[in-house]
């Protein structure tokens, strides 16, 4: 090891160390639960680490609310739960009112019911087109597909560039009176790129269509503001940055003012108009409880709670900053050390069109992911060759990036990657 290379190991710890000093939200990350097995938890965008509260709140319910209140549950907090935390979810995370967000099902489930639902609004009656883009989440794509067969409905794709997203300029250029609906991701889930919402949204209802946003890599680590954006329908997940758990239930918003106009397809006995009197006929419950279908996931729905609660204490904007100030360092780190070895950045450097993850490409990453794991650095893959680093604000440190990113490039130079500056593989 060289001179200059020891130094430049120890700068690299001093200033992550000096970043940790300085962040007002560091006192946070002893709310969550750790572990010896994990070095550096990358990954945050994918699935968030548990609270210690909720460690403490799955423990209790066993006992306590499933164990003891047995389906007296249902009439004393159960069947209220889908919509009180919807309203939690609106008003900490969507910048939405009350009354207008609700939680059921998979993101999967929430956005075929209300890509259905808004083809049924008579806002769009006569119109045929769905804009969507090549890039967004298979989901989202095949569940759009899927409903435009079933409706006879054509797809109009926009194809956003690698490193980036969708652009208000791209939009318009397929909008038109055919347009019925747009769907779109507020961030997107490889490269990161955060869309205009505003501005697109502005421009499609100008053309006369709905848009609907997948807020699945937004919610908790990048402010929304739903009701300001005139924003018709979204959905997203709450495993994420909402800290809900593996396969924790997503939500769904419909804006007010459409609730009773449009019509979901599952028609299920939690959203009918008086679902314990057991009814012969369906008939949809007032407001957006009519969205709901079947019984809802109440375990599931148990450790969002305190996330949200942390994410309102620290206050979305702070959070914000802290995410914006955790990718602009990854992205140092990745300069120093990654793109001499061939790794090419592929998220957006402006921070404003940056969501809370870094996406780094290179040809070897497919293999280097297992080495990694194995070593507790815990970052994911997306094929081709993309490697996604993602920063979870409240419970990721900056030395923690350090520590991923070094680890990367041990990783690859391990595997062959590029000789170091000096004529040799860096060993610091």
């Amino acid at each position: 090891m060289t001179t200059e290379t020891t130094a430049r190991a120890a700068a690299r710890r001093d200033r992550a160390a000096a970043l940790d000093a300085a962040d007002p939200l560091a006192r946070f990350r002893s709310a969550f639960v750790d572990s010896d097995e994990v070095t550096a938890y990358l990954d945050g965008n994918s699935l968030g680490r548990p609270t210690k509260a909720s460690a403490e709140r799955l423990a209790r319910f066993a006992t306590d609310a499933w164990g003891a209140r047995l389906i007296r549950g249902w009439d004393e907090e159960w069947y209220d739960l889908p919509l009180r935390l919807g309203d939690r979810i609106g008003d900490v995370a969507l910048g939405a009112a009350a009354g207008q967000t609700f939680v059921g099902d998979s993101t999967t489930v929430i956005l075929y019911k209300l890509v259905r639902a808004a083809l049924s609004s008579p806002r769009v009656a006569g119109r045929d087109e769905i804009v969507l883009d090549s890039g967004n989440f298979p989901t989202d794509r095949f569940v759009l597909e899927g409903v435009a067969r079933e409706h006879g409905a054509t797809l109009r794709w926009i194809a956003p560039d690698h490193d980036g997203g969708v652009t208000p300029e791209q939009v318009s250029a397929v909008l038109s009176d055919r347009t019925a609906l747009v769907v779109l991701s507020h961030v997107a889930y490889r490269s990161g790129y955060v869309s205009d919402a505003a501005e697109i949204t502005r421009r499609a209802h100008g053309a006369g269509a709905l848009v609907l946003w997948d807020l699945c890599h937004s919610a908790g680590a990048v402010p929304v503001v739903l009701d300001a954006w005139g924003a018709d329908l979204a959905a997203g997940c709450t495993y994420k940055y909402l800290n809900g758990g593996p396969g924790s239930p997503a939500f769904g918003y419909v804006r007010a003012d459409l609730q009773d106009e449009l019509v979901q397809p599952i028609q299920g006995w939690m959203g009918s108009d008086r679902p314990f009197e057991m009814g012969p006929a369906y008939a949809p419950h007032a407001g957006v409880r009519r969205f709901l279908s079947g019984t809802p996931a109440i375990v599931g729905m148990l450790a969002m709670q305190d996330m949200l609660d942390l994410v309102a204490e620290a206050g979305l904007d702070a959070v914000r900053a802290k995410s914006v100030a955790l990718t602009r360092f990854a992205l140092e780190l990745v300069d120093d050390l990654l793109v001499p070895l061939g790794v090419r950045v592929a998220s957006p450097r402006d921070d404003e069109r940056r969501g809370s993850h870094v996406t780094v490409d290179h040809d070897a990453f497919a293999d280097a992911l297992p080495l990694l794991w194995r070593r507790g650095v815990i970052p994911d893959f997306r094929r081709p060759n993309g490697l996604r680093l993602g920063l979870s604000p409240l419970s990721t440190s900056f030395d923690e990036v350090r520590v991923g990113v070094e680890a990367v490039r041990d990783a690859l130079v391990e595997l062959g990657g590029a000789p170091g500056e000096h004529g040799g593989p860096p060993q610091d």
